[in-house]
């Protein structure tokens, strides 16, 4: 532990977000300017930057992250009566995307080396009527056969999505994460490591794809002229908000340094944890990951989140396993993910987090394991 650490003024939420003065001059001159709020000229400089940073060839931001979910779903010909992959292991937007379409949502289970969709179980879950696979990058961890996974896709004619909602500045065999399928897509609302307050984006190399994703997003209107309209396509209104780009814009440029940060945090914590009694940790490279939750697994969760929270920390539990979720109820036996859903816990993941508030939040883990069940 840290010298000085043994106790903290202030409760340490699980996960906020963190604006600056950066954030504030820019929406104050964005108001000054007479800007109309609405998507505009600040949305597409948004899109370009977000383009630019994960090395995407086309970006779309859209009103949140499950709107980018049905999005690309709608671009690739998801209808009712067919099958979408989904990890059982995830937030339940990713499965909602498919079935709000009147898709099915197939669950499979994860890995437990990454808590990200196991390749084997994935092979097993397609049938003739899979039209999609959404691959999610758990808290920014990937599987070793990430890549083959979007070959065997690819080979089979069946789309690879990417759900990297808790992934962006993370990557994999150097690539940023949420472009190594068909379509990517990400969140920025508040708990991410950027945030627009909320908002969502789609990040393709896919021309085809992406004028979709236009229509979709924009009721299927073509504007032959500015003060005229056209429809092309039936389409919804996903759209975005120049004043969430104005914010999402100074966060973006923050990116870099943040990721920089979380990966030394996380390094903190696994050092801090390694040999505490009774957790355990998941194996994250930190060369290539910047976590979006410190998480851990114990059979104590519940005794321990709430000594946690008594001693001024704040954690939440992990996601249940979908399937027996009684939106879902559907049978089955996932195995990795009904240990995560029972026993995950996320400790404190702010990007503001200082060391000695990581050094406290490990002692009191340590203080935790050290007492008898």
């Amino acid at each position: 532990m840290l010298p000085g650490c043994n106790s903290m003024k202030k409760f340490i939420n699980q996960i906020e977000p963190v604006f600056g003065e950066e954030e504030k001059k820019a929406m104050a001159a964005y108001m000054d300017s007479g800007g109309w709020v609405t998507e505009f000229k600040e949305t597409r400089k948004f899109e370009s930057m977000i383009a630019s940073a994960t090395g995407a060839k086309h970006c779309s931001v859209v009103a949140n992250g499950t709107d980018a979910l049905v999005a690309s779903l709608l671009a690739v010909g998801v209808k009712p009566g067919d099958e979408v992959i989904s990890p059982d292991y995830t937030f339940v937007a990713t499965p909602n995307a498919a079935e709000l379409l009147g898709a099915k949502a197939v669950f499979a289970d994860v890995e437990p080396q990454s808590m990200c969709l196991d390749f084997s179980k994935m092979k097993s879950a397609i049938t003739r009527k899979t039209k999609a696979v959404i691959f999610v990058s758990m808290n920014a961890r990937y599987p070793q056969d990430l890549l083959e996974m979007a070959e065997y896709c690819k080979g089979k004619g069946i789309w690879f999505i990417e759900d990297a909602a808790q992934s962006l500045g993370s990557t994999a065999f150097g690539r940023q994460l949420g472009t190594i399928g068909d379509l990517g897509t990400y969140s920025l609302s508040s708990p991410k490591i950027i945030t627009s307050g909320q908002g969502g984006a789609i990040v393709t190399g896919n021309s085809e794809l992406y004028e979709k994703i236009l229509l979709i997003r924009n009721f299927g209107r073509t504007s032959p002229t500015p003060y005229s309209d056209s429809f092309d396509a039936k389409g919804w209104n996903f759209k975005f908000t120049d004043i969430q780009a104005i914010i999402g814009m100074e966060q973006l440029k923050k990116l870099p340094a943040r990721v920089k940060r979380r990966k030394e945090m996380g390094k903190l914590y696994f050092e801090l944890l390694g040999k505490a009694k009774g957790v355990e940790l998941i194996p994250t490279d930190f060369s290539s990951t910047a976590l979006f939750a410190y998480d851990l697994l114990t059979d104590r969760r519940g005794a321990m989140q709430e000594f946690l929270k008594a001693s001024g920390i704040g954690t939440r539990f992990a996601y249940p396993p979908l399937h027996s979720e009684k939106a879902y109820g559907y049978p089955g036996s996932y195995p990795v993910s009904e240990s995560v859903g029972r026993r995950g816990l996320w400790l404190p993941s702010s990007n503001n987090l200082s060391d000695a508030e990581i050094s406290f939040i490990c002692g009191k883990v340590s203080e935790f394991c050290g007492k008898k069940a």
